[in-house]
């Protein structure tokens, strides 16, 4: 197929709202990751929080964010994505306000009555009911706005979209903290989802597609979720893919805390997390065209094991030049498995069911960070602060995603049904 004929597929394959949604899901990320860049040492530095209670809180912070997920595509289902979309925006410009102002003035009377271990976790867990609804809400529009010969690459355009705001995020979070302040660099994020909300209302419509079935009442949204629950293969799996995400976390958590406290404290953690989320833009069409015929189970094991020894890196030479090589490689893994992951589970969700199952693909992402959070915050306190031979936590990490990687490997090989959506490269998906 000719580039003229490719492009014209990609002119013509996608409804208006997959453009829509997919725009607002830019600034949606933008806001979440500028919060994320900054939270860890936020609340270790201004806060004062211990750096394993840092850790614990910024696992939290995510693993709630990710984890609602699964519970928000149901409800996405049933209120419809534009509904869930709007509710979404001002969901969070509430809650990443607060995040910035737990140091104001106005807040002092609860703070005077709360502590602030407590209110500091109450606050951190309001964005989770936003984007449990935006996530879902807009990889289901992608599912249902894209025609099944461009799917694959209407994916691909989600997880650039995706990094575009990931790259945003911890650059505008750079500037703000330089030139304003940190607290300020959580109010710029609730000023950028507020502006989508406007954006849904205006330009978004509901997409629908021919074939498609919804729920037509609570008990028919509760009766998917029971059945996704009762899918003990599909469960297996997205536990299993937990110890992906737990390894991919350290890179916001503990990897700040390290070159700040053991490399160079002078460096600029924000800016550094810039460098995965740019390779992803850069690269992700390139990979899916290079790895079009890889079977998505296997390009999920692919990366996987990418993203596990990347962290050799820091281990052989800790510099803040590695950390950013360390970066590097962990994204490449990224850009394997994450386009082929969401179109992998969008190919399992029967009709009508599309929130429901694409809200649980993000249960990994909420189970690694939670647990991310405390596990990291255990590596860096015992091998920094105990021990002082911080360089042999990366150990361990990379334990973890190896594990991971032969877990996925003898899922494959024993569960996944031959001639399923995960058992070899889709036809019409072609990139």
């Amino acid at each position: 197929m000719s580039f003229s004929e490719r492009l014209e597929q990609i002119k013509t394959g996608f409804e208006r709202p997959f453009w829509v949604a997919n725009v607002t899901e830019l600034f949606e990320r933008l806001s979440y990751y500028a919060a994320f860049a900054s939270l860890a040492r936020y609340l270790h530095e201004a806060l004062k929080f211990p750096v394993q209670e840092a850790s614990s809180l910024t696992g939290l912070f995510g693993g709630l964010v990710w984890f609602m997920a699964a519970f928000g595509g149901t409800v996405a289902d049933r209120l419809g994505f534009r509904r869930a979309l709007s509710l979404a925006y001002l969901i969070l410009s509430v809650s990443y306000f607060l995040l910035g102002s737990l140091a104001a003035p106005w807040l002092g009377p609860i703070r005077d009555h709360v502590p602030l271990g407590v209110l500091v976790g109450f606050v951190l867990a309001l964005p989770a009911l936003g984007v449990a609804l935006v996530k879902p809400a807009v990889v289901g529009t992608t599912a249902r706005a894209s025609k099944e010969n461009v799917r694959s690459i209407g994916y691909s355009i989600y997880y650039t979209m995706v990094n575009i705001g990931g790259a945003a995020g911890p650059y505008v979070a750079s500037w703000v903290h330089r030139h304003m302040s940190v607290e300020n660099v959580f109010r710029v994020a609730a000023g950028s989802v507020f502006v989508m909300f406007f954006a849904v209302v205006i330009f978004f419509r509901e997409p629908r597609r021919a074939d498609e079935v919804h729920p037509t009442s609570l008990g028919q949204s509760l009766e998917n979720f029971g059945s996704v629950l009762g899918n003990p293969k599909f469960m297996l799996f997205l536990l299993i893919f937990s110890g992906y995400w737990i390894v991919y976390w350290q890179e916001f958590i503990i990897l700040p805390l390290y070159v700040h406290d053991y490399i160079d404290a002078k460096a600029d953690t924000e800016i550094m997390l810039i460098t995965g989320p740019l390779l992803v833009i850069a690269l992700t069409m390139l990979l899916n065209v290079a790895t079009q015929k890889v079977a998505p189970f296997r390009a999920i094991t692919l990366g996987t094991l990418i993203s596990a020894v990347a962290w050799i890196c820091l281990i052989i030479h800790p510099t803040v030049v590695m950390a950013y090589v360390t970066l590097g490689v962990v994204a490449l893994g990224e850009i394997i498995q994450s386009p082929r992951y969401y179109e992998y589970i969008s190919r399992l969700a029967p009709p009508g069911q599309q929130g429901t199952y694409m809200g649980f693909a993000f249960l990994p992402v909420g189970i690694g960070s939670l647990i991310a959070g405390w596990f990291g915050g255990k590596l860096i306190h015992h091998f920094g602060e105990v021990r002082h031979q911080p360089e042999k936590m990366w150990w361990v990490v990379i334990a973890v995603g190896l594990l991971t990687a032969l877990l996925l490997w003898i899922y494959d090989r024993t569960l996944t049904p031959k001639g399923g959506p995960g058992s070899e490269a889709p036809a019409k998906a072609v990139a």
